[in-house]
């Protein structure tokens, strides 16, 4: 089973200034599938993910939230390491959408009202 990643095909979808209408037209779903998609209450079936991924102008691995190489503007990569623990926390994350988003959006806020939860 895949996944994909509702906030790269949102973020992207407002970088190419594509209303959810313009980018349902282009997949052939409906504006509410698109919804769907963004917020992670839904997964497309194989066929939309590809074509999806194909008019956002996504890898696949993009679209499927996997971690892609990070170059500079120099076009070298960054070196960059994490711990076991640091990825095994990010990928628990990754299981709760709402909480993923949260930390996105705001993840000073967020830790902040986690730290309280926790009091």
């Amino acid at each position: 089973m895949y996944k994909i990643n509702g906030r790269k095909i949102k973020e992207k979808r407002k970088s190419l200034r594509m209303s959810q209408d313009d980018l349902a037209n282009k997949v052939g779903v409906s504006k509410v599938a698109i919804c769907w998609y963004e917020s992670g209450d839904r997964t497309p079936s194989l066929d939309n993910f590809l074509k999806l991924a194909d008019a956002l102008e996504l890898s696949l691995d993009e679209a499927a939230g996997r971690e892609v190489n990070i170059v500079s503007e120099q076009n070298e990569p960054y070196g960059v390491k994490l711990s076991k623990q640091d990825i095994a926390i990010i990928n628990e994350f990754k299981n709760y959408p709402k909480l993923y988003n949260a930390l996105y959006d705001d993840p000073q806020r967020t830790v902040k009202l986690i730290e309280r939860r926790m009091k």
